[in-house]
């Protein structure tokens, strides 16, 4: 078994990293005026250089700069597209351990017609590279997270009468800043996508329903506005997507397995890997791989995030094993199930275990792949 010197990674990890204190109390103290932007750059700078060379001396290959500039891991970018505009949330009931936990983040509207303003990522990505020797990975929200939450309401009718008007500009915003990305030399970019995974829910299915959207159709316009957006990717460009079912707090909104998306996820998406929540019961089996074609990577998201207690290695290797049943062992890969902190507020888990569970997962990926 070769190892792989591309990315995803044999041992991967999806982005996002518990902020530190000092970083939580410096973003607080710029909402209230007490200190200016650029002073909280400076924290958030000194925090991403800590984090780099905890991922380098765990031994990853591919490095994120934690999500640690962001309070949510989809709003603080699409925010940045003019003609959309952020207003109150509606509140999602999400499921954990210890019970349900109401969440109501902020959605988007589109007011305007869209447009790619500046580079919204190119910064904090040249921060990154200057701070690391390994692959930097850029994470961004899927562009199919502009329409999913809101639906038909949330876009305004005037400036798309035409919902198919509103995928072609929100496709040539994301193809804007790709290029924008690969000409600073970013060659690992993932799109973090809710959507397709809560499509696998039968409760969500039926809301979309309620909204005037045809769950069985949306998979796969999705997968044509992704494979859009992006069209254009420099040649050396990897894009994979990750599918997350919810991830605040250590509680999740969505449950069912991958059958529902299956087809249009494998068959028809255009991206070079998946990284795919396993890490319980809810993410059912992993029959759906057998759509899996030849050449594309599923990274196994076996190692929870939202608890602390570790799993067990011979545990992961024997649900590779299961996994390697339906899409051969070369395409597979290993990574936790979800970030460690997809919003500011971070998981429900000690510090010392993103450490424990990441340094499992390179150990396995080692053993299982060489």
């Amino acid at each position: 078994m070769t190892h792989r010197n591309t990315p995803p990674f044999r041992a991967d990890h999806v982005g996002s990293f518990l902020r530190p204190k000092e970083l939580l109390e410096a973003r607080e103290k710029q909402q209230k005026g007490e200190i200016t932007r650029d002073a909280l750059r400076k924290v958030e700078d000194a925090a991403i250089r800590d984090i780099v060379k905890f991922q380098e001396d765990l031994g990853l290959e591919g490095i994120t700069d934690g999500e640690f500039r962001r309070t949510y891991f989809h709003v603080d970018f699409l925010e940045q597209l003019g003609g959309v505009e952020v207003r109150g949330g509606i509140t999602s009931k999400f499921h954990g351990a210890a019970g349900e936990v109401s969440f109501a983040p902020p959605v988007m509207h589109v007011v305007s017609k869209l447009k790619h303003e500046k580079p919204i990522q190119v910064a904090d990505f040249e921060f990154l590279k200057s701070v690391t020797k390994r692959m930097p990975k850029v994470t961004i929200p899927s562009p199919t997270m502009l329409h999913f939450r809101g639906g038909r309401q949330a876009i305004s009718k005037e400036a798309y009468p035409d919902l198919e008007a509103f995928y072609a500009d929100i496709a040539t915003c994301y193809r804007d800043e790709l290029k924008a990305l690969g000409a600073a030399g970013c060659k690992y970019v993932q799109l973090d996508d809710t959507n397709l995974a809560y499509l696998c829910d039968p409760k969500l299915r039926e809301g979309a329903r309620q909204r005037g959207d045809d769950p069985d159709e949306l998979p796969r316009r999705y997968a044509k506005l992704i494979n859009a957006a992006i069209a254009d990717r420099p040649k050396d460009m990897v894009v994979c997507t990750h599918l997350c079912r919810g991830n605040f707090k250590s509680a999740w909104v969505a449950e069912g397995g991958y059958e529902p998306v299956a087809e249009a996820l494998f068959r028809d998406l255009a991206v070079d890997g998946y990284f795919l929540e396993y890490d319980d019961a809810r993410s059912g089996d992993f029959s759906p791989l057998r759509f899996v074609p030849k050449g594309k990577i599923v990274v196994l998201g076996l190692v929870t995030t939202k608890v602390g207690e570790l799993e067990k290695k011979d545990d992961l290797k024997r649900r590779i094993d299961e996994a390697a049943k339906f899409v051969p062992l070369e395409q597979l890969a290993l990574s936790p199930q979800c970030g460690f902190s997809s919003t500011v507020h971070g998981n429900e888990i000690m510090r010392d275990s993103q450490a424990a569970k990441l340094k499992l997962i390179i150990e396995t990926a080692k053993e299982v792949w060489g």
